[in-house]
């Protein structure tokens, strides 16, 4: 009865595996966003500032995503303000993007990364904890069909 058990799971994961990776990584950056669920105000960011379609695009890109959460915590009005000045939105939110596929192993505490804005981001580790311009990354490496995802707990300001 066990061998037989552990054979259909056996089974059954190598099966599932291949599907799995397959479905995951046949979803792009901004899909992969949506799909998780804390993205939305990030998300209608980047339908207003026109980013959607890039994003969607071949890539490969490194998003630092802040979540619905860190949005929620810049001063009152500054979302809505920025959804309607869409120059200011659109050097915001290519702050967080970094050309090419950047994982987490791929960073060293002191390193600069330049943005598709065009200035850069610092990148300091303490204690295991890796941060961008002061903002803490809380999920690292979430592979994506055209780059990869690292959530930040804040929304970062180009200077």
């Amino acid at each position: 009865m066990f061998r037989r058990t552990l054979i259909a799971l056996a089974s059954a994961t190598a099966l599932a595996g291949p599907a799995l990776a397959d479905n995951h990584m046949g979803k792009d950056i901004v899909d992969t966003a949506v799909e998780a669920g804390n993205f939305t105000t990030l998300a209608t960011a980047l339908e207003a500032a026109g980013l959607v379609e890039t994003l969607k695009g071949d890539g490969p890109f490194t998003v630092f995503a802040p979540t619905d959460d860190a949005f929620a915590a810049l001063p009152e009005g500054t979302v809505e303000g920025l959804l309607e000045d869409t120059d200011t939105l659109t050097s915001i939110l290519t702050y967080h993007v970094v050309p090419g596929a950047v994982m987490s192993s791929d960073l060293s505490d002191g390193m600069t990364a330049e943005t598709v804005q065009g200035s850069e981001v610092e990148i300091s580790i303490m204690d295991g904890t890796v941060m961008v311009d002061g903002a803490t990354v809380t999920t690292a490496d979430i592979e994506a069909s055209n780059g990869v995802i690292h959530v930040i707990d804040s929304v970062i300001m180009p200077e």
